[in-house]
């Protein structure tokens, strides 16, 4: 017999006094917190892809993301609130807070602990500060690196940083301004004086883009991220797909010991805009995403600036350029991860193939160029090829930022030909520091772990190092001297990589954090460490977890009276893991 209407049932939602629930599940949005997100929003688009953007909005406006603005930010943009949670909480510089947690004090004081800080001093300097600062009104944190290892240790300040510094001058600082320092660059107008964008114009009338492949080939420039794969190749790959196509710029400079993107952008940032744009020229880009590194605030400041005169003198398009923030996590170097974060994500790095050049952003394909990469290629295109395969050193061809930093009389960003040695490197820094005599180095970043300063006739390049179970990758370079611990260096190297794991992937999620238990064992246990490093290099996903076994490893290889006697049986054998989260593959 059929049921009458009435009888039928209608779960929750049925009428009756009394009866079935009146809202959704779930936390309500407050009418007086979605005026105030409004507000705090004002006109930013509230596409999906602009979470993390509008996250910022807020942090920046309260010093915290409460549950309730959480919640009213997730009905403002229609997405749920468990994807506005899960993308609050993975990245560090942003602070949701649970119903009844108390807010963070009002201004936050990070100090760098990344190799170069640690040897400046920075441990006494946090602890200097927890003594000193009043928790009421300052929190102190501890923070991965802020890309200014030549001034370590370095302390930020809300979005000041305070170079080589003292308790006392963070304190001070804690009473001034606390917005970022914006150092003397090159504007539009001065760029274009010398003949800036002349170039651009000219191919954009009539230019043929293969044949510039060709001049960026003949240079030999390769991606200068760390991942070295020929520029010369990259763009054909990516117009070999229909359109329309997009371009994404890793300027998420997240390698600790690396700030030669920084020091660029600091100094002649139309360089690099130039050659962004020539390549975006030559893959036909419908649009380009620019993503910096929230540590760099005063690079980010520039780039608004010089982007909206490039719109202004009609260069670009209005929001042809999309300058998006990173928001403090070291994944997002990795390309895929990157690209995840613009689509307003986790940066969970995506499994390959297909690859970004294949299917990168919203599924198009992708150009991804690195920040140092595209000033070389605006240098190309307006001097030839010459200005880089002109040089040559030991057999090796081109030009080589350096970051150097530790144990040098002149840390900084030095050019120098590819084929340089360490011993080149620390001559071009001044020599050792005094009192300092050379034992260590690191050539590219903790993902290159440690080579012993008998190593030092190496090449320091694409393709020479990895004999030596070690890379080139981003070609920070750290110094190490004989009042230092290898041991020491390697641990903290691990307490990074443990710390900036996205997680995704229990090799290294798992494997870093037992690595760093391990390591604080007054005698290390080989066998297990080398097991623990063959599974981390052969089922990680990307590059962290392949590439952070380096410095265990080499320092077990190079330096077994640190770690103990068992560690002097470890086969010399070739661990080079050619990875790097900087590289745009």
């Amino acid at each position: 017999m059929a049921l009458d209407r009435g009888d039928r049932g209608a779960g929750v939602w049925r009428s009756g006094r009394g009866k079935g629930r009146h809202t959704p599940k779930g936390r309500q949005y407050e009418d007086e917190a979605l005026d105030e997100v409004r507000a705090m929003l004002g006109g930013a688009p509230r596409a999906r892809d602009r979470l993390i953007e509008n996250l910022h909005l807020i942090q920046d406006a309260r010093g915290h993301l409460s549950a309730r603005h959480l919640r009213a930010l997730a009905e403002e943009m229609r997405l749920s609130m468990a994807e506005v949670w899960e993308v609050a909480t993975f990245y560090d510089h942003f602070d949701p807070l649970r119903e009844g947690e108390p807010a963070p004090p009002a201004l936050t004081v990070r100090v760098c602990d990344s190799l170069s800080c640690e040897l400046g001093g920075a441990r006494a300097l946090r602890a200097a500060l927890e003594e000193g600062a009043d928790p009421s009104e300052v929190r102190v944190l501890r923070a991965p690196c802020m890309g200014r290892c030549d001034a370590a240790p370095v302390a930020e300040v809300g979005h000041r940083h305070v170079e080589r510094a003292t308790p006392e001058a963070v304190l001070a600082a804690v009473e001034g301004d606390h917005g970022p320092v914006i150092p003397d660059y090159e504007p539009l107008d001065a760029y274009r004086a010398g003949g800036g964008y002349a170039k651009l114009a000219e191919l954009r009338e009539g230019g043929d883009w293969e044949a510039v492949q060709d001049m960026v080939a003949a240079s030999g420039l390769r991606g200068l991220g760390g991942a070295g794969f020929p520029s010369g190749r990259k763009w054909g790959f990516v117009r070999a797909n229909p359109g329309p196509r997009l371009m994404a710029v890793n300027g998420d400079e997240g390698e600790p010991g690396t700030f030669k993107d920084r020091f660029y952008l600091e100094r002649v940032p139309h360089l690099f805009l130039e050659g962004m744009l020539i390549a975006a020229w030559a893959v036909e880009a419908s649009r380009v995403f620019l993503y910096m590194r929230d540590e760099y605030p005063a690079v980010l400041e520039i780039l608004r600036r010089e982007i909206a005169a490039l719109e202004g003198a009609g260069i670009v398009g209005p929001g042809y350029v999309e300058l998006r923030r990173g928001a403090g996590a070291y994944i997002c170097g990795e390309e895929s991860a990157m690209i995840e974060s613009i689509e307003g994500k986790r940066g969970l790095p995506r499994h390959r193939p297909p690859y970004v050049a294949q299917v990168g952003l919203w599924g198009r394909p992708t150009l991804v160029h690195n920040v140092e990469t595209l000033h070389w290629i605006a240098r190309v295109v307006r001097e030839g090829p010459e200005v880089l395969s002109a040089h040559e050193r030991n057999g090796r061809r081109g030009l080589r930022s350096y970051s150097v930093s530790g144990r040098v009389r002149n840390p900084g960003v030095h050019l120098l030909p590819a084929g340089s040695t360490i011993r080149d490197v620390i001559e071009a820094a001044g020599g050792m520091a005094e009192g300092h005599v050379f034992k260590a180095y690191q050539p590219g970043g903790p993902s290159s772990g440690l080579l012993p300063a008998s190593r030092d006739d190496v090449p320091l390049d694409f393709d020479t190092l990895q004999a030596e179970g070690s890379f080139i990758g981003s070609a920070a370079v750290v110094v190490l001297s004989d009042r230092d611990s290898a041991r020491d260096a390697a641990l903290n190297m691990l307490r990074f990589f443990e710390s900036e794991s996205c997680g995704q992937c229990t090799p290294c999620r798992v494997g870093c954090e037992k690595a760093v238990k391990l390591m604080q064992a007054e005698t290390w246990d080989h066998g297990l460490l080398t097991d623990l490093c063959d599974v981390m290099v052969d089922a990680s996903i990307c590059g962290l977890g392949q590439a952070a076994p380096n410095p265990i490893r080499l320092v077990m290889k190079h330096f077994p009276e640190e770690v103990g006697a068992k560690a002097a049986a470890l086969a010399h054998g070739n661990y080079a893991t050619d990875q790097s989260l900087e590289g745009e593959g």
